[in-house]
């Protein structure tokens, strides 16, 4: 990771119009089909929310402006990304837990099982500081469309969430809202990055 001056970059524009604005975040609604991932999930053993969280970072990996994220007042370059899933831990409460992103779906599935694992047994977050991390949380008990207003000012980083998937004749629907930081990526971009995840989804063997 490391700053990079916004004018050299594509996000130039969008630097100087959202940097400083008090709401710089956007979101989108958008429900997918997620039939296959269920269809995998099952015959395989594997978890559903292992799957999205992998075919978002898949997804994210192909969009150049992922990987510049606002930190600070600065933009920052980074050469890898990482997915963050939101873990029920051994005392009843929440733990935070970045997975790096691999391309293997095998290898990012050992890591997801290894460290979501030790986050819930420790009770402790475990952060990855050098890479764009994408945040999720899977509200999967509960029958939601989405959420907003969940900037903190903090932490510009973009963020999806998702309830329990919807059944409906033969397809399986989830609807999800997907929270970016105008200075990182445009609504193009957005909804760019939501069609590559429906494609991922629709695409993925294993």
């Amino acid at each position: 990771m490391r700053e990079v001056n916004p004018c050299d970059t594509t996000r130039a524009y969008a630097f100087d119009m959202w940097m400083k604005a008090p709401m710089p975040m956007v979101t989108l609604f958008k429900t997918l089909d997620v039939s296959r991932l269920v269809r995998i999930s099952r015959r395989r053993g594997l978890k559903f929310n292992m799957l999205m969280v992998w075919c978002i970072g898949k997804a994210a990996s192909q969009v150049k402006e992922f990987y510049m994220l606002p930190v600070d007042g600065k933009l920052i370059q980074y050469d890898s990304i990482a997915v963050n899933t939101i873990v029920a831990n051994s005392r009843g409460e929440v733990s935070s837990c970045d997975i790096p992103f691999s391309s293997d779906l095998l290898v990012f599935n050992d890591d997801y099982l290894r460290l979501t694992g030790q986050v819930a047994e420790s009770c402790s977050n475990h952060d990855i500081t050098d890479s764009m991390v994408v945040g999720t949380s899977a509200l999967a008990s509960f029958d939601i469309d989405g959420a907003v207003g969940m900037y903190s000012g903090i932490f510009n980083n973009p963020f999806l969430i998702w309830g329990r998937y919807r059944r409906r004749w033969f397809r399986t629907t989830l609807t999800i809202s997907f929270q970016f930081h105008h200075t990182q990526i445009d609504g193009a971009h957005a909804a760019c990055f939501l069609d590559m995840l429906q494609k991922e989804i629709d695409t993925l063997a294993i």
